[in-house]
């Protein structure tokens, strides 16, 4: 098979958005990778195939990471994601994942041959049926793409798709969003074979914390306003309350299981907190620091009552100058602390998260008639 050269590499580099694990649906081409920038016409991100073999399309973000909601979907308006308030934190990119066994992987690529489509060996890698052929049915050895490592390393061949053998074919997994990381080629090796009840001794295969922060990323929280008195107008002065019911915020759970492997985790997002920025320097915070925390019940805060406009809340903001028509924007942001457990009595935590919602606030000067 003739050899594209890549800076510093004497292989095939394609480097792709996304597209299929089998693409059977285009037009035939010379046994060759087939590079480009874009993915292969009639393929889509949001594709999956069959488990037949018959087409398999998968994007190279397209996971087989099932998740669920052991406590059911948060009910409160509408859903957003979380934002990390670890700027540095880096969840994997790209690991591997259990894609084919011997007889899928057998119907796909004859598949393939008949169609004269394309597949993916990897993330990144496009061929026609050839290097399927050669590979996994005759045996021949074939470079990984390990365009990050200093050498080369070849893959030994399989026989006849490894048919009659108990386990399943491995493929690399691009973090969705990140195809066009760099760190996403460090999963470089073509589609590999792995026995039953066992994990690939590879750096980059999947483990209890990389589910947990997949589910990460599936974490939604609610979109809710917090309640003041004085509501959206206040008074110069005069304190505004703010709370939160405590049926209003309550642990959020995203489960993530990957199939064929036994691995699991559970990721808990809970609510720890509220942050008040008024909008202005003109203003107090109580406490001072904007920080106001949840109750033992899960409420924040206390909801104002008829009798305490003097008094001072336990979360609040005292404006100190009118906003003279154009509104202060009060930000309210509630931090959640993230948490995991998995097989294997793993566990640990991640980066906190946070969403914030802005409200708008008028404050008008006390009017007062002199006789």
């Amino acid at each position: 098979m003739p050899r594209l050269i890549a800076p510093g590499r004497a292989k095939w580099a394609v480097a792709l958005t996304a597209g299929s694990l089998l693409w059977a649906a285009g037009v035939a081409h010379a046994d060759k990778p087939v590079g480009g920038s874009t993915q292969p016409t009639g393929s889509s991100d949001e594709q999956q195939g069959d488990r037949n073999g018959s087409t398999l399309l998968a994007s190279v973000s397209q996971s087989r990471i099932r998740v669920t909601h052991p406590d059911g979907r948060t009910e409160s308006g509408s859903m957003e994601d979380l934002t990390s308030v670890d700027p540095n934190w880096e969840p994997p990119a790209c690991w591997y994942e259990p894609v084919f066994s011997p007889e899928e992987l057998k119907s796909a690529v004859g598949n393939l041959e008949k169609d004269g489509g394309l597949g993916a060996v990897n993330a990144h890698e496009w061929w026609t049926s050839g290097i399927f052929v050669d590979h996994y049915e005759e045996g021949e050895g074939q470079d990984n793409f390990d365009i990050n490592s200093s050498t080369n390393s070849t893959a030994k061949g399989y026989k006849d798709y490894n048919v009659g053998k108990d386990g399943m074919f491995w493929r690399s997994v691009v973090r969705k969003g990140h195809e066009h990381d760099p760190k996403a080629w460090d999963c470089g090796r073509i589609m590999f074979w792995q026995d039953a009840g066992t994990i690939p001794d590879d750096e980059h295969a999947p483990t209890p914390e990389t589910l947990a922060a997949y589910a990460y990323d599936q974490i939604d929280v609610p979109k809710t306003e917090v309640e003041l008195k004085p509501a959206a107008k206040s008074t110069v002065n005069l304190p505004t309350w703010v709370w939160l019911d405590k049926g209003t915020f309550k642990d959020v759970k995203v489960r993530a299981e990957l199939p064929d492997t036994g691995l699991w985790a559970e990721t808990t997002a809970k609510p720890v907190a509220l942050h008040l920025e008024p909008g202005t320097d003109d203003a107090e915070t109580f406490p001072a620091s904007g920080d106001c925390e949840i109750n033992a019940d899960g409420s924040i805060g206390t909801p104002y009552t008829k009798g305490k406009a003097d008094e001072t809340p336990p979360c609040g903001i005292r404006y100190l100058r009118a906003s003279n028509g154009e509104p202060y924007q009060l930000e309210a942001s509630v931090t959640w602390e993230i948490s995991w457990e998995g097989n294997g009595g793993a566990a640990g935590d991640l980066p906190d998260g946070t969403f914030e919602t802005t409200q708008d606030m008028e404050v008008q000067e006390i009017q007062s008639i002199n006789r």
